[in-house]
């Protein structure tokens, strides 16, 4: 891979919203070719035959996405550190001016 011009890392910064000075520019573009070189080296590694390094999703413990019964309404309002019973709702911190 071509190393990352001042220009690529600016278009970089740009997108991801970061102000970088001139020197930060030039070290962002050595450290991501180095980051994308590495990339590629791994990408040619003949992997044929490896088996998978840990548990495949089959393996996991997926279990069966059933409903079970959950907490009442009165029962999760009653642990909760604000609440209005009569209203049936939490009460929080007002956030937003």
């Amino acid at each position: 891979m071509s190393p990352l011009t001042r220009a690529d890392a600016q278009q970089i910064a740009t997108l991801a919203r970061l102000e970088l000075t001139v020197a930060e520019l030039d070290l962002f573009a050595r450290q991501l070719t180095s980051i994308l070189d590495y990339a590629d080296r791994l990408q040619a590694v003949d992997t044929t035959g490896v088996p998978p390094y840990g548990a495949s999703l089959a393996e996991a413990g997926w279990r069966e996405d059933t409903p079970v019964p959950s907490l009442s309404r009165e029962d999760a309002l009653r642990n909760a550190p604000g609440a209005d019973l009569a209203a049936g709702t939490f009460v929080v911190p007002k956030v937003i001016g």
